[in-house]
């Protein structure tokens, strides 16, 4: 029998960052999870907010040497429709920023969490599976599939969309699916990227390429199902072709490498975000397509949340309904970011000629009106960032 303050279940990125902030708070934490299947060949984008956060953890210097920044943004109407909207730039410097983020390879990032785990004295690690999760008033009690059982004041759920915690909790959710997957590969190219990240958006998706160092860039093509499925059967040579066509040649020849991975997409959200002593945290509390950067910076500010509530008074015993605080302090930014995803996904899905007019006059406005365009960019990286602007930034466009 274990002893334990939190037990996080699930050790991929958002539940190892939280297991690290958790215990450099005071907590002491045990990271519960069986051994990856396997290598993640994807990277991830993470904005300023985010990065400012692992700054705090003193984990920021050990990632950046493999990360690249993200100075430009850039949004290109790949459609062949009657109404495209124009291409729009989103520049750090306007904001005053040098860059947005950096596009990080997840399996850089892991690496580096899971040496911080090793050397930090507040975590102790479990290699196995939770079968079963009881919460009582007093703490919660966690069998594992090795015969363990682990007793904590409080449980993390970070362990995915079939989360073992939210269904022990009694949460409820809602699934849906979209008629895409993902194609996620790395390529080479023989132009500078210049650090811009640029986002097609075509009828069946957005594609988009992010700088990584050198000249390389990785791509997330979000495609029909039977379309994605029939171009991961090409070779090297000849998706490096379709890649190289659909951007444009923008960054010159294209060289494809090894290891391209295909997803299905779909979206899920929970109906709360914690509950007495349990919370949600990443995929077991909300999933969305990988468009404009969203996924695990949501999941971080998921993690800066719940190290406000529990290591807040990290000397006094977690509190009977932190997990009901978690969910109120959650709920705004979760379901405002995962509505605004999943509509501008279905914009560009949709034949309907007033949504595609819709799209393409938003695009015009964010083109023309530069105050309007530094609040959309500092809400992209911060919640609340944009719209605390506002009052100042119309004000401006007015004496214009």
């Amino acid at each position: 029998m274990k002893q334990i303050e939190v037990a996080v279940i699930g050790a991929g990125l958002a539940g190892s960052i939280a297991a690290i902030a958790l215990a450099r708070g005071g907590r002491q934490v045990v990271l519960i999870a069986a051994a990856p299947a396997k290598t993640d060949r994807r990277t991830t984008a993470l904005m300023d907010q985010s990065i400012r956060f692992l700054e705090r953890l003193a984990l920021w210097e050990k990632i950046a040497p493999s990360a690249t920044s993200l100075d430009t943004m850039q949004i290109i109407d790949g459609t062949k429709r009657l109404l495209r909207a124009p291409t729009v730039a989103f520049r750090a410097s306007e904001i005053g920023l040098e860059s947005f983020g950096y596009n990080i390879p997840n399996a850089a990032l892991t690496q580096v969490l899971n040496d911080a785990i090793k050397a930090e004295g507040n975590i102790s690690t479990i290699e196995a599976s939770a079968t079963d999760i009881e919460t009582k008033q007093d703490g919660v009690t966690i069998t594992l599939d090795n015969g363990e059982t682990v007793e904590a004041s409080f449980v993390v759920g970070a362990d995915g969309r079939r989360s073992i915690v939210r269904d022990s909790a009694g949460i409820k959710f809602r699934n849906w699916s979209y008629p895409q997957s993902a194609m996620v590969l790395n390529f080479a190219h023989s132009l500078p990227h210049q650090n811009i990240s640029t986002e097609f958006h075509t009828e069946s998706g957005p594609f988009t390429q992010v700088p990584l160092p050198g000249s390389r860039s990785s791509l997330v093509w979000v495609q029909k199902p039977t379309e994605a499925a029939a171009r991961a059967e090409l070779t090297l040579e000849e998706l490096s072709r379709h890649v190289e066509e659909r951007m444009q040649s923008m960054l010159g020849k294209v060289t494809v490498e090894d290891s391209v991975q295909v997803w299905p997409l779909s979206g899920m959200t929970a109906y709360r975000f914690g509950k007495g002593r349990a919370a949600l945290i990443g995929e077991a509390a909300h999933v969305f397509p990988p468009i404009g950067a969203q996924g695990l910076n949501l999941s971080l500010r998921d993690v800066m949340g719940l190290v406000d509530i529990l290591c807040g008074r990290a000397s006094q015993p977690v509190a009977a309904d932190a997990g009901d605080s978690f969910d109120r302090k959650r709920r705004t930014d979760i379901i405002s970011r995962t509505a605004s995803v999943d509509l501008l996904n279905r914009s560009l899905l949709s034949d309907f000629l007033p949504v595609q007019m819709l799209r393409a006059a938003g695009l015009h406005v964010l083109s023309a009106i530069p105050p309007l365009r530094s609040i959309v960019m500092r809400e992209g990286i911060e919640p609340g960032g944009g719209f605390r602007l506002m009052p100042s930034a119309l004000r401006e466009k007015l004496r214009r």
